[in-house]
């Protein structure tokens, strides 16, 4: 199935496939364009059902599941589903709900609300908020303008720059926040933690057997509250006991691990704005 729709500018995504593969990239201007591809004949089936409209300026993809619901044999081992194609204008905000099916975005979103059961989702940038869950799946997210929610069972989890406030939890996968302007919190059971450069606000970071490592930007204040069982802690800042003088932004860290080791870092400051290179 291929469909093509007049629309200018970002429109609303609400996607829902159980199993397969869904690819949102670039389109041409003033159009979007939708095409299902199915991976067997079974999949073909879900295709001719599927309903695909343009309805003022929301997308609806909605492919119906295979009779009876769940999974069966055919997704576990093989069965590839069908495969949903969208082209669309960059600003544009998702909606998706699936089960199996694997998530790639490669425009820049407005927002973004994503919920799978086993599905890898991926996002390149975000201008606005975005929430992820996800049972098993492994959660990858470029920069985010707003704030980030992200949780999930077993999957690893990766984001870029967050602007805004940030929470990501995994029960047994690793969590890596490449960098934090705001409060953020990341908690694990077994896997390690790793927020490379944090700004301000409150941070929290907590794993039971992973290592915790946290990084808080030159020119930042720090009070630092970290506690482990077993494992060993260190820090490359100055430790005086006292609060922090100086005017940059406070950072309050608490880290807390049963087994793991924890290391806090100095990280390089943050970049200057185009305003400030000009003043």
């Amino acid at each position: 199935m291929h469909k093509t729709f007049e629309a200018s500018g970002p429109i609303e995504l609400d996607i829902q496939l159980a199993n397969g593969e869904i690819q949102i990239d670039p389109g041409a201007d003033g159009s979007v364009e939708v095409e299902l591809i199915a991976n067997s004949p079974d999949a073909q089936e879900l295709v001719d059902a599927a309903r695909v409209e343009l309805r003022g300026n929301e997308l609806i993809v909605d492919v119906p599941q295979r009779r009876g619901g769940g999974f069966g044999f055919k997704d576990l081992f093989g069965g590839r589903g069908v495969d949903c194609r969208i082209r669309c204008a960059e600003g544009s905000s998702l909606k998706c709900r699936t089960k199996s099916a694997d998530l790639r975005v490669t425009i820049t979103l407005g927002h973004a609300d994503v919920a799978t059961a086993s599905g890898d989702t991926s996002l390149r940038d975000v201008s606005g908020d975005v929430t992820v869950k996800s049972a098993s799946g492994d959660i990858d997210v470029g920069r985010v303008s707003g704030r980030a929610s992200v949780n999930t069972a077993s999957g690893d989890v990766e984001i870029g720059l967050v602007d805004g406030t940030v929470s990501a939890n995994s029960a047994s996968g690793d969590i890596s926040i490449e960098a934090a302007n705001a409060d953020a919190k990341a908690s694990t059971a077994s896997g390690d933690v790793e927020l490379g450069a944090v700004l301000q606000g409150e941070i929290s970071a907590n794993s039971a057997s992973g290592d915790v490592t946290i990084g808080v930007r030159r020119g930042s204040r720090a009070y630092l509250d970290c506690s482990t069982v077993s494992g060993d802690a260190r820090s490359e800042l100055d430790m005086t006991g006292e609060e922090p003088q100086g005017d940059g932004p406070m950072v309050h860290v608490k880290a807390r691990t049963v087994s793991g080791d924890i290391v806090i870092t100095r990280a390089a400051a943050p970049a200057a704005t185009t305003q400030e290179v000009q003043a």
